[in-house]
């Protein structure tokens, strides 16, 4: 499966908020075609609104937007998940009553045996059969249950798939792990990966990186040209950038 192209055609957002009209995103213009693009910036500047609208939760106030050019603006989150697009929450939902196995087949579409649902679970660091048969409840952990949507990603093999800060709500161990999961899961996946983050350390296996403040793009390129920019404390977006869980 080739990478997804997704364009974004001046998408905008807007909400009322006290009888006045917010704009949250404004005049959004990107394509999107490589392996993996991380898209950062300070906290209130439209990263998880424009996942969201990416993925079919919020639609655009405006714009339009296409993904290998079919015009998927007006699509549910159902009907792009279908046309392939995968969606992460920053919190992932617990399945009472459901395995690990049952949802790695549920997300794959096709009947598959232990074995192989046993291999997408070792794909992400979880020892297989200590969750094939395990309920995914309240008993996992946060990290647990990023690894096993993770897992569920791939078994499915969309051609794009969307984590709105993975990192959100999980420990220190978890979070080192969830770093060489994605480095893996950057050689592995056919399509492309977009996250939307604020962590160095994700940025840093990023193909591309996109700067996100007060709603518009504001910076644009490959990693090596963008994060030294980032890092320098004299940065307007400096402070977004937080590698808190070493």
């Amino acid at each position: 499966m080739e990478e997804a192209m997704l364009e974004l055609q001046h998408i905008s957002f807007g909400v009322e908020q006290d009888g006045e009209s917010k704009d949250i995103l404004r005049d959004i213009n990107l394509t999107i075609n490589e392996r993996f693009v991380a898209i950062t910036g300070p906290n209130g500047g439209g990263k998880s609104t424009l996942a969201k609208v990416i993925a079919g939760i919020l639609t655009p106030t405006q714009g339009r937007i296409l993904l290998d050019g079919e015009d998927i603006t007006g699509l549910s989150i159902t009907q792009r998940a279908r046309k392939g697009i995968s969606f992460a929450f920053q919190q992932p939902v617990r399945f009472k009553g459901l395995t690990g196995k049952d949802l790695i087949t549920l997300a794959s579409g096709k009947s598959i045996g232990v074995p192989e649902a046993c291999d997408y679970l070792s794909e992400v660091g979880l020892c297989a059969k200590d969750y094939i048969d395990r309920e995914v409840d309240a008993s996992l952990s946060g990290g647990e249950l990023k690894r096993i949507e993770i897992a569920m990603i791939m078994a499915r093999g969309t051609k794009l798939s969307v984590f709105d800060e993975p990192e959100a709500g999980i420990d220190l161990w978890s979070f080192s792990n969830l770093i060489q999961v994605f480095e893996h899961l950057h050689e592995k996946i056919n399509g492309s990966i977009l996250i939307i983050s604020h962590q160095e350390r994700i940025l840093n296996i990023a193909d591309r990186i996109v700067v996100l403040a007060d709603g518009r793009v504001q910076q644009d390129g490959a990693r090596k040209d963008i994060l030294p920019g980032l890092l320098d404390s004299s940065s307007s977006v400096c402070s977004a950038l937080s590698d808190k869980v070493r």
